[in-house]
């Protein structure tokens, strides 16, 4: 018999070993990240061995390339499969092996971890003690994930007191603001604790929402264990509702799927088996569940708040039953748990404020006067800014004036001088009419293109003729017309561009287009003294009987030539004409 057990056991663990070896070999070509995402898969789906060939490989990976932080990466993921004790020491190892590394999530992530460690194994003091330490140290590595988990780790210790509100707030800001919670199942554990949340706090429609809406998740159709949190969630809430058959067919199903694979989320699903057959006023099923319940805890050692109601319950069953005996034994285990419960209670109810709830109020307070700082601050240099800026607008403001005073002084100038000019020439007309005196232009042959156009040499009497055609020119007011150019006047006064332009620039001191210009600046300051409908024409009509193109270029014209602007001008020509 002993040789027949001894080759079974020699098959098993030769098949075991070349099971480990093919996916050992399988996991060759994989990167930490994806031995990591494909630990975490078979972990969360409760394939045990198939995680821990990974999280062995992975270690053996590490340690072969002697890298450091990717070997405490190892310790953490084996750590995960073995027995309080064991995952102890790994974590111990994670944090000797990373004691020196700088700038990783280590070693807020190995207090982190051990905190969770601690949780698991109902070691709530120890679990609070390492969950500050991995924020403090989070905070000061400004690791804002590592920071996030812990916010969250420390909430569900004050979900475990019964401090949901505080514990609803950290969860949804998560859930809906933690940008620096990228895993899928992180965002799903948030999910399902704001729901707990929601239903203690009796917030019944948020908590069906977010059932629903966590029911819909890839991962509550893919992953089994997530789809039977979200069924012992639709019992709790129709607990909740009073619907006890609904609750127990969902407690009952969720039930059979935890204790399957022995997770403590069994022992809440007996707890609400038996406070839905409570419901449905059914003791001796209640009684049964609880006596169940009662036998687990027993063993595990692990306790939660509600088992106070579990065995009150029982007592209260076992005293109507007049069974002395189980209703004696009820009371002890009472008593018991609610020791545990009481110290664990306290120290939470005590610790979380002063080591928690206390630096973060004072943080929030530094917080605020920094805020109200960096406000002054900017306050200050925003008034700064608005008084340059005042100054600035008083600056122009008085520029403006002074442009205005000036530009003003010269409109007055130019009347004046247009109106002198006006009258001298009215005398003069009258003393040439007097006198009969006609000015005949001077007949001179026409002149044939010069080839040599830099010559310099003209004629006196070919001077002479240009100026006459010039004075012509200007009292007939040929300047008006638009499209003038030295070409088309050459042409008309049967001479060269390049005697035009010498003559010009010698006996008119400019050149063509200055000349141009100022006969119709000219034009334009005498005509809009005499004529008052001129004055009332539009820009744009004034510039085309000026022989401009447009409107743009008669005014840049008209405030070059004479220092002012036309509406200035306009408006000097009309006071002056009030008076």
């Amino acid at each position: 018999m002993m040789r027949v057990k001894a080759l079974f056991l020699f098959i098993f663990f030769s098949n075991l070993l070349y099971t480990e070896n093919k996916i050992s070999d399988s996991l060759k070509t994989y990167s930490y990240k994806e031995l990591k995402d494909k630990f975490y898969t078979y972990y969360e789906n409760i394939k045990i061995e198939q995680s821990k060939v990974i999280a062995q490989y992975y270690l053996q990976k590490a340690k072969k390339e002697q890298n450091a932080l990717q070997i405490a990466d190892g310790y953490v993921l084996i750590h995960f499969n073995e027995n309080f004790s064991n995952a102890l020491k790994y974590l111990d190892s994670t944090a000797t092996i990373t004691k020196n590394l700088k700038g990783t999530k280590y070693p807020s992530q190995t207090y982190l971890m051990k905190g969770n460690l601690y949780y698991k194994h109902d070691n709530l003091k120890k679990a609070l003690d390492n969950y500050i330490l991995g924020l403090q140290y989070a905070k000061a590595q400004k690791d804002p994930q590592q920071t996030a988990y812990a916010n969250m780790d420390i909430a569900y210790l004050n979900s475990y007191i019964g401090k949901n509100a505080d514990a609803a707030k950290t969860f949804r800001y998560y859930l809906y603001n933690g940008n620096d919670i990228t895993d899928e199942s992180q965002h799903n554990q948030m999910r399902i604790s704001l729901i707990y949340c929601y239903i203690e706090l009796n917030k019944l429609d948020s908590a069906n929402i977010l059932i629903k809406e966590g029911l819909k998740t890839p991962l509550a159709f893919t992953n089994k264990y997530v789809h039977h949190q979200y069924t012992y969630y639709v019992g709790a809430y129709n607990l909740k509702l009073k619907k006890y058959d609904i609750a127990t067919k969902n407690f009952i199903a969720a039930y059979k799927y935890f204790s399957g694979i022995q997770d403590q989320n069994m022992n809440y699903s007996l707890l609400n088996i038996g406070k839905s057959y409570e419901g449905l006023k059914d003791k001796t099923k209640a009684v049964e569940n609880y006596t169940k319940l009662d036998s687990i805890i027993s063993k595990s050692g692990y306790t939660f708040p509600e088992l106070r109601d579990v065995y009150t319950f029982l007592i209260d069953y076992y005293k109507e039953n007049n069974d002395k005996e189980k209703q004696l034994y009820s009371i002890e285990r009472f008593l018991k748990v609610d020791q545990k419960l009481d110290e664990q209670f306290k120290y939470l109810s005590t610790e979380i404020p002063r080591k928690y709830d206390t630096p973060n109020l004072l943080q929030e307070k530094e917080n605020i006067i920094e805020e109200l700082k960096f406000r002054k601050k900017v306050l200050y240099i925003s008034l700064g800014i608005l008084l340059l800026i005042l100054l600035f607008i008083i600056y122009l403001y008085y520029r403006s004036k002074k442009t205005e005073k000036e530009q003003r002084k010269i409109a007055q100038d130019l009347i004046s001088l247009v109106e002198k000019r006006n009258i001298e020439e009215k005398n003069a007309e009258e003393k040439n009419k007097a006198n009969n005196i006609e000015i005949a232009p001077i007949a001179i042959p026409e002149q044939e293109e010069q080839n040599d156009k830099t010559s310099k040499t003209i004629s006196e009497e070919v001077t002479q003729f240009i100026l006459q055609e010039l004075r012509i020119f200007e009292s007939k007011e040929l300047f008006l017309k638009k499209g003038i150019t030295l070409a088309s006047l050459a042409k008309n006064i049967k001479t060269n561009t390049a005697y035009l332009s010498e003559i010009i620039n010698t006996h008119k001191g400019k050149n063509f287009a200055a000349y141009l210009n100022d006969l119709r600046i000219d034009f334009a300051l005498s005509r809009l003294v005499k004529d008052k409908k001129f004055r009332s024409y539009k820009l744009s009509v004034i510039a085309e009987e000026l022989g401009y193109n447009n409107e743009q270029a008669f005014s840049l014209a008209f405030k070059k030539k004479t220092g002012t602007t036309l509406s200035m001008y306009i408006k000097e020509i009309d006071n002056l004409g009030d008076f």
